[in-house]
């Protein structure tokens, strides 16, 4: 679905990136950790066309893209959920769902006024949400009262909702309870069914290895092996993490790389 061939970034004399190849598939969900530092928002914001790489190559369905900004990302069907999930508390559910996309009236004379088809986006936007088995108090109501859980999942929708086929999610479960984690989780297995491919960054390893269909590791800006959780233990992302089990690079690499 997306393949990104052997990305670097540099920041003047800083090399954030020295060489983080990375490979999603297609309706997969694909966990991405590392230490701070190892390289990951960096990786993240280039896919999101947030930041250019300063070398490699991006493809998708084997075309590859060029993403110098976010537009770029959108249009190659990359939606990001980024921890602050852009929603604006006093705007109802269907409003942030449709944030800055809104569909106009097909009345001429309400599109001659720029007015907006309030009835086809409550139900659109009830729509993605039921097919997600979503629960809100009422999609017309603001979001300011609405848990994290529900709050992260409309995020969620509203990437559906556009049809993206590679959602991004940063720390999707950061500072959720039990139960609005779980809501969250099983939201995001759902999203394989919806023909969307997603990756996600979290640095609790239980969540992620119950959600996720294989894990990318990277260590000082460099992607240093992927598993696939079912053949893997917490025990041994924990040891690629740390540098305690030196990963899948050349040997003249991982000599490289402190422990």
């Amino acid at each position: 679905m997306l393949e990104a061939r052997h990305i670097t970034r540099n920041f003047g004399a800083v090399v954030a990136l020295a060489d983080a190849p990375l490979q999603l598939n297609r309706n997969e969900v694909l966990g991405l950790v590392g230490d701070n530092g190892a390289g990951k928002s960096t990786l993240l914001k280039i896919l999101s066309g947030i930041l250019s790489a300063s070398g490699g190559e991006i493809y998708i369905d084997s075309r590859q893209v060029h993403l110098r900004r976010a537009q770029d990302a959108l249009d190659a069907g990359i939606e990001t959920v980024d921890q602050d999930l852009a929603l604006v508390d006093t705007m109802s559910a269907y409003q942030n769902i449709y944030l800055g996309r809104e569909d106009l009236s097909k009345n001429p004379i309400a599109r001659f006024f720029n007015l907006v088809d309030d009835r086809q986006m409550r139900a659109k936007a009830r729509e993605v949400l039921n097919s997600l088995k979503v629960k809100v108090p009422s999609i017309n109501v603001s979001v300011r009262g609405m848990s994290g859980g529900q709050r992260q999942c409309l995020a969620i929708a509203r990437a559906l909702l556009w049809g993206r086929r590679i959602v991004i999610l940063d720390e999707p479960t950061a500072a959720l309870g039990v139960r609005e984690t779980e809501q969250v989780l099983e939201v995001i297995r759902d999203l394989r069914k919806h023909n969307v491919s997603v990756i996600i960054v979290s640095h609790n390893m239980q969540q992620m290895m119950s959600v996720a269909d294989r894990i990318t590791v990277m260590r000082l800006g460099r992607t240093i092996a992927t598993r696939v959780v079912k053949d893997t233990q917490v025990s041994e992302i924990v040891g690629l993490i740390t540098g305690a089990i030196a990963g899948d690079m050349p040997t003249e690499e991982a000599d490289r790389i402190p422990a």
